[in-house]
């Protein structure tokens, strides 16, 4: 009995310090975002700017947000975001994507990396962050 409560124990432990990394992750991530504030918004209420809005960015097909003039390498990319294709085009944009208006140099730095699309990625298709 003490063997299964003791697991247990580890088992919540792990889960609370799991969320806690997370959060913190998102927290800098909001930082890093910083960067791309000029030309993207998230968040409720986030409008097209000189780039589209990034809510719910996970999972949407690459050139589908509603009254964004995209170019056509990003429409006919045939990208759908994720985790994975985020962090390759992150680092050289216009190297994932020939032709596309972005003109952003790149994030090169791997923890830079994974705390933006944990902050991105917290955000639904509205606006609103995911629990």
């Amino acid at each position: 009995m003490k063997k299964l409560t003791l697991t247990a124990l580890v088992v919540i432990a792990s889960s609370s310090l799991t969320s806690a990394v997370l959060a913190q992750d998102a927290a800098a991530g909001k930082t890093s975002f910083n960067k791309c504030l000029p030309c993207h918004a998230i968040g409720e209420g986030a409008k097209n700017k000189v780039g589209p809005e990034l809510n719910g960015l996970d999972g949407r097909k690459s050139g589908t947000v509603p009254d964004y003039n995209y170019s056509e390498a990003n429409k006919n990319s045939g990208i759908t975001w994720n985790e994975a294709v985020f962090k390759e085009y992150i680092k050289d944009p216009k190297g994932k994507i020939p032709g596309t208006k972005m003109t952003f140099a790149g994030i090169k730095n791997e923890t830079e990396i994974n705390n933006l699309w944990a902050y991105i990625a917290s955000f639904d298709k509205d606006g609103k962050q995911k629990q």
